[in-house]
């Protein structure tokens, strides 16, 4: 069993905590509640604890999965490990089917959408519905200064992984609400040092650009099977003054989605659960009602 204290964020985040073995490394996800599955996929430099509230919320209904990407959060933390989409596709599949859940609800953030929608083309007939938030799962050849400055080599490494401005600034750039003091350390707690942020960075790195780089085929045939889920439920939930998924993110998903139930919080930014949490528990609440989820 693997030892860690959480007890700085344990009133906030009051998980018990699960570790699957992915090789030599312990991938961490929260395991919590009984029922249909609710799998929440989170994105960078998040974690888990993105989805504290709506875990504790819906593990009273369902079983709640919400796993941390390797290098991320309570997870082990490799130097030299390939933190690319395919290989964070493969590790979510390995837990979920370890886990043999079926008829799954994928909630997904940020990164959370192509990672959690690569393992519902691999695997479509275990997905009952999708919960999106500003996110995406397609190709775009759009990107923000602040994160293009992050990529840039010697800088990012800078930036990100001395300085951990990456993952600090987003606590500010990334609500439009101030963010209490424990929760910024909730957030920030998994990236105490240079080597804890190997991922933040890599995730940064990763952002295919373009057809040369190397998670940009994975990436296209996530985009290719989006139209499998054209007939199943799906809620889209997006905070309007995001600076990184902006609404033209939000106009794809619903090209792809034409079914989709759409709700727009005006005043949240890309932490949109943050900004915005009473109305996207309203809205999720009443989706999963509406579905029998």
């Amino acid at each position: 069993m693997v030892k860690i204290d959480i007890s700085e964020i344990r009133d906030i985040y009051p998980f018990e905590p699960h570790f699957f073995k992915i090789k030599d490394n312990n991938y961490h996800y929260v395991d919590e509640g009984v029922g249909n599955p609710v799998v929440m996929v989170h994105g960078n430099p998040t974690w888990s604890f993105y989805y504290r509230r709506l875990i504790s919320e819906f593990s009273k209904t369902h079983r709640v999965i919400a796993p941390d990407h390797l290098g991320c959060g309570l997870s082990d933390k490799p130097q030299d490990y390939q933190y690319r989409l395919e290989t964070h596709i493969d590790n979510l599949e390995n837990l979920l089917l370890t886990l043999e859940l079926e008829n799954i609800t994928l909630v997904m953030h940020d990164w959370g959408g192509a990672i959690g929608m690569g393992f519902a083309i691999r695997h479509p007939q275990k997905i009952k519905s999708l919960v999106i938030m500003n996110s995406g799962a397609f190709s775009c050849d759009w990107i923000p200064w602040r994160i293009a400055l992050c990529r840039t080599p010697w800088l990012g490494e800078l930036l990100v992984r001395r300085f951990n401005l990456f993952s600090s600034m987003a606590l500010f750039m990334a609500v439009k609400n101030r963010l209490p003091r424990e929760v910024q350390k909730g957030y920030l707690f998994p990236y105490q040092n240079s080597e804890d942020r190997v991922a933040v960075l890599k995730f940064i790195e990763d952002i295919p650009m373009s057809p040369m780089h190397l998670s940009y085929e994975v990436l296209l045939q996530i985009e290719h099977g989006l139209w499998m889920f054209r007939e199943n439920p799906v809620c889209l939930l997006w905070g309007m003054k995001d600076f990184c998924f902006t609404p033209k993110f939000l106009e794809r998903w619903s090209r792809y989605y034409p079914q989709a139930k759409t709700y727009l919080m005006k005043n949240a930014g890309h932490y949109v659960l943050e900004d915005s949490y009473d109305k996207i528990l309203f809205h999720m609440k009443n989706f999963f009602k509406t579905y029998g989820l």
